[in-house]
């Protein structure tokens, strides 16, 4: 997520690595006080102050991108499997139930005693569900990967969209583990839509040479 926000936004990139060194500098603070039996309230408060102010500008801007990808996505995995499951994408974050501020102050001696800072968007995560079950332990080897490619082809297009310009797309092992039919989805999508440069890689050459040729454009096989 972050590294698709980027692409697109160098206030957010700038503002996450800001973020990022904000949280190793109070992690150091609270090893550093653990190690000399001191505290001072005064200059944590300024970088739970900072991590504050730059995490609830990431938090808000992952909320919205994901508001805008999450459409884009489900209708990619749709065309994939022919409308067969329902796949969702949830963002867990602690700022979803309180204001990060609060947490730091809450908190604040649990990280004082594990000398790590707890609480923050660092903590936070994306949820993957197929048929509001988690798809890593209920889905099939052939629905993860549908998931994963997917994702690919809405970060795709999502970018397309932000910068007007065709992104390369490389697409690592992709026909492994799927069925016929979703494999006929994708060149399907792959044909009908300008993808511009494309790098696929198998380990079966001639199982792919067989499915590119169906999308009868030009290619050239690189064999490693």
């Amino acid at each position: 997520m972050d590294g698709v926000i980027s692409q697109g936004d160098s206030d957010y990139l700038n503002t996450l690595l800001n973020y990022n060194k904000i949280v190793a500098q109070r992690n150091s603070l609270l090893k550093y006080f653990a190690v000399n039996h001191t505290h001072n309230q005064e200059t944590l408060d300024i970088y739970n102050l900072q991590m504050h102010d730059l995490g609830t500008t990431i938090y808000e801007k992952r909320k919205a991108f994901l508001n805008d990808f999450m459409p884009i996505f489900s209708k990619r995995y749709q065309s994939i499997s022919n409308s067969k499951e329902i796949v969702e994408i949830q963002y867990r974050s602690q700022l979803n139930e309180q204001d990060l501020l609060i947490l730091l102050k809450e908190n604040a001696t649990k990280d004082k005693i594990s000398q790590y800072s707890n609480f923050g968007i660092h903590k936070d995560d994306l949820i993957f569900d197929i048929e509001e079950h988690p798809i890593k332990k209920f889905g099939s080897q052939g629905q993860q990967k549908s998931f994963l490619i997917a994702l690919k082809l809405a970060q795709f297009d999502f970018i397309k969209t932000q910068s007007k310009v065709n992104p390369i797309l490389l697409m690592d092992d992709v026909f492994d583990k799927l069925d016929e039919q979703r494999v006929e989805q994708i060149i399907a999508l792959v044909k009908n839509q300008d993808f511009g440069q494309l790098f696929i890689s198998d380990t079966h050459a001639d199982r792919t040479e067989k499915v590119i040729k169906k999308i009868h454009q030009s290619y050239k096989m690189f064999k490693l």
